[in-house]
């Protein structure tokens, strides 16, 4: 079990400074639905698709927004011991926001912030779930790290979750970009942020969907912005980088018809 925990991406939470516009939003665009988490602590809210629990929501505390924080997507990985992976993670110079912490009938997380500066979570859930076998509409299908040094974040990441290289593409002036995975298919990419680059270093989180073009368009109708797209990447598939009504960055994929 620990095995096939270890590197996997499998909880996605969306902190936003307004939850209800938030839920609106990505149920019309996405066609999530939503459940309650009954929690002792703020109030939480679960995104499914279908009858599949994929991630949640919650309010940005107050506390991060004093500290600079905005609406962001974060990511959780498994692993099979959080405390274990948030000393390795001071070790390997990242730092711990929040120590390991048991959510009741859930499982225990950390918050690490990597040496480049970007969030991630390490998650044990008390009943992990089989991967999913290929991505449908709904599903997150990819997971994008634009890095201060793509290298050093590789090596940090390497060594806490096991991923491993895959394919690199040659973006020219733009450098490597690097793909990643845990022995099967990608998982994801690394690049190096250039000067020449209109983003900024952090976590980008495709979504699946039917159709990009159309997508992209609800995007702008339900207040969101279209940052870059709908533009073709290899393979055939569209991709389009967006920001939805509250500022969080997110993409949208869909694959070749």
């Amino acid at each position: 079990m620990s095995d096939d925990l270890r590197g996997r991406f499998i909880w996605y939470e969306l902190l936003t400074s307004d939850p209800d516009t938030a839920v609106d939003f990505y149920t019309d665009l996405i066609g999530w639905g939503t459940a309650p988490f009954e929690t002792d602590g703020p109030q939480y809210t679960m995104w499914t698709n279908g009858e599949v629990p994929i991630g949640g929501l919650m309010r940005l505390p107050d506390e991060a927004v004093a500290g600079g924080a905005t609406p962001h997507w974060l990511a959780y990985v498994g692993t099979p011991d959080v405390d274990a992976t948030a000393e390795q993670a001071r070790r390997l110079g990242g730092t711990v926001l929040v120590p390991p912490t048991d959510i009741p009938t859930a499982g225990r997380f950390t918050v690490l912030q990597d040496p480049n500066g970007s969030l991630i979570a390490a998650y044990a859930p008390e009943r992990p779930s089989p991967a999913p076998e290929s991505s449908r509409p709904g599903d997150f299908s990819w997971h994008e790290l634009a890095a201060t040094d793509q290298e050093a974040a590789f090596g940090f990441y390497s060594e806490l979750f096991g991923w491993q290289k895959t394919d690199a593409m040659d973006m020219g002036e733009d450098g490597i970009y690097q793909m990643y995975g845990r022995g099967g298919p990608p998982l994801g990419g690394m690049y190096t942020v250039s000067e020449s680059m209109p983003v900024r270093p952090g976590w980008l989180y495709y979504i699946t969907v039917d159709d990009v073009r159309p997508t992209a368009e609800r995007v702008k109708e339900l207040g969101g912005q279209v940052l870059r797209g709908p533009m073709e990447v290899p393979g055939g598939g569209l991709i389009a980088q967006c920001l939805d009504p509250q500022g969080a960055l997110f993409a949208i994929h869909s694959v070749a018809q």
